[in-house]
């Protein structure tokens, strides 16, 4: 499971002294955590079993994929404010936690799932945007970049 590899390496990190991985690790750790605490509200709101609410490996990868998504906000930020020692140290991050997502997809690939997507939806406009990304996003979730794939998928829709 995701979540005890995620554990076994913070338990690595800590021993090794790698302290970027540790702090990271531990920003992972505190991200799951908020998120299975949410669970278990909903559940025992709902009247289901609290047992029942341990993230699933899907679920803990949509968490990291977030977390790289703030990231890669910040980082925007960063270069624009001219900070260099901020990016690196974002783009250090990023790094961190792209190790526990699934192999990711080449651009070539992401075009080609996007053209039978639209294909597959009869996809004729812009507007039709949103049924060829309910199409595509499963299929992609945690292997691209979903910034990516809505531009390449607007890029399509424009094309036509």
């Amino acid at each position: 499971m995701l979540k005890d590899k995620i554990n076994e390496d913070f338990k690595t990190a800590f021993k090794s002294k790698l302290e970027a991985d540790v702090s990271v690790l531990k920003m992972l750790k505190a991200a799951i955590m908020t998120k299975e605490k949410e669970k278990i509200y909903q559940f025992s709101k709902g009247g289901k079993d609290v047992a029942l609410a341990v993230l699933s490996d899907e679920e803990i990868i949509d968490v990291i994929v977030a977390e790289i998504k703030k990231l890669r906000d910040s980082l925007a930020l960063f270069e624009q404010g001219g900070r260099a020692d901020l990016a690196e140290q974002a783009k250090m991050e990023m790094g961190i936690l792209s190790r526990y997502l699934p192999e990711q997809l080449s651009d070539e690939v992401v075009k080609t799932l996007v053209a039978e997507a639209v294909a597959q939806t009869g996809a004729a406009s812009i507007k039709d945007m949103g049924r060829v990304m309910a199409q595509l996003m499963p299929k992609v979730k945690g292997k691209a970049d979903s910034g990516l794939v809505s531009k390449l998928v607007r890029e399509a829709l424009q094309g036509k």
